[in-house]
């Protein structure tokens, strides 16, 4: 999916039901706290590594996701965040 354009994963992401759409970029080894949303969010990763972790499950086990992956997370549903060392860009659908 490297060859993918913002437009074209963002139109994709559009098709899968997601009225808010829009392309994130975070830098090398940036990290989100333990959190949740309102709503299903979806993320579509263009480039880098995300990795992602639910601390409130049984074994809270980490998995990390390259290009061209989707992550779906559960309205609701605590979950963590961690960044490559190449930082991340990715389109997310709220």
């Amino acid at each position: 999916m490297t060859s993918i354009t913002q437009h074209h994963a963002e139109q994709k992401v559009r098709s899968w039901g997601f009225s808010t759409v829009y392309t994130w970029t975070d830098g090398p080894n940036a990290h989100y706290h333990p959190h949740s949303h309102d709503g299903l969010t979806t993320h579509l990763i263009l480039s880098g590594d995300f990795t992602v972790c639910y601390p409130e499950d049984a074994l809270g086990k980490m998995e990390t996701f390259g290009p061209g992956a989707r992550i779906d997370v559960p309205a609701g549903k605590v979950h963590e965040v961690w960044m490559g060392k190449e930082g991340c860009t990715y389109v997310i659908g709220e």
